[in-house]
């Protein structure tokens, strides 16, 4: 298992640092209409997937080196979802830390670590799925003034393949 671990944090790509990170999030303080997609079984072969709609509230924190972002939204058949991240700002690493909690886990999950560069935000972690121990890949794109775009993926694999299993589209309120 240590061999397998070892290897998987191997694999995370190494991302090389850059000046003034601390306010790669500016943009998307406010508030936001979200749109996601949620694969149903992650990591089983299916290609289900369920659509939510809800609101999605970024705060300032510590003058932009950190975030608070919570998330609630409305599914299939009455299913309700609340999420909350804690994003932080390392100035020496001069990268970012994503910790998310979902509201019925009542926890954080281990952080994705990472950093924006040429408008695209990239985070990585090493966690488990089930009994399994995954890589996740968590990416920004699409940033404009009124919009953005997120995916998550696993991999099963150390990263050579990859398994798209939440996507979120946000369109600015306001």
């Amino acid at each position: 298992m240590m061999r397998f671990l070892l290897a998987l944090s191997l694999a995370l790509p190494l991302l090389p640092a850059h000046a003034g990170g601390e306010h790669d999030f500016d943009w998307e303080i406010g508030t936001w209409n979200t749109k996601l997609k949620r694969l149903a079984h992650p990591l089983s072969g299916s290609q289900e997937w369920t659509e939510w709609k809800g609101v999605t509230v970024v705060r300032k924190v510590w003058d932009g080196k950190a975030n608070l972002v919570e998330l609630e939204a409305d599914g299939p058949n009455g299913a309700h979802f609340e999420g909350l991240s804690l994003r932080l700002y390392n100035p020496d690493a001069q990268q970012w830390t994503l910790n998310f909690a979902n509201g019925k886990a009542g926890q954080m999950t281990s952080p994705n670590s990472g950093e924006f560069k040429n408008g695209r935000g990239e985070f990585y972690q090493t966690d488990t799925f089930g009994p399994r121990t995954i890589l996740v890949r968590f990416i920004i794109s699409g940033v404009t003034a009124t919009s953005a775009h997120f995916e998550q993926a696993f991999s099963e694999d150390g990263g050579k393949s990859w398994e798209t299993n939440w996507i979120a589209d946000d369109t600015r309120v306001g």
